[in-house]
């Protein structure tokens, strides 16, 4: 299963990681170990964020995911449960029938 996972980290920990040369070691090696299908990282709200979108059999998965992001980032997560457009292709079906079930 593919999960996309927000990841804020907070201004003062990106400043201290930043301004100790570390800001993007830290990233990167959080990166190495999760070995995300996609990362992307941008702002929000005029802090860090990272978008990582990463492969799960099992909801178990996910503290070994979000711990590295807590631990070392000191990031706010949500994890999110997302679909291909082939997915969500082969889930037309259930939802055309829920539109006609509550139209």
């Amino acid at each position: 299963m593919r999960f996309m996972i927000t990841c804020r980290i907070p201004m003062e920990k990106g400043d201290e990681l930043a301004k100790a040369g570390r800001l993007d070691s830290t990233i990167q090696s959080t990166m190495e170990g999760l070995k995300p299908e996609a990362a992307y990282f941008s702002d929000i709200e005029g802090g860090r964020v990272g978008y990582i979108v990463v492969n799960m059999d099992d909801a178990s998965q996910i503290p070994a995911v979000a711990e590295p992001l807590f631990l070392g980032l000191g990031a706010a997560i949500q994890v999110h449960r997302v679909m291909t457009p082939e997915e969500l292709g082969r889930a037309t079906p259930a939802i055309e029938q829920a539109s006609q079930e509550y139209d």
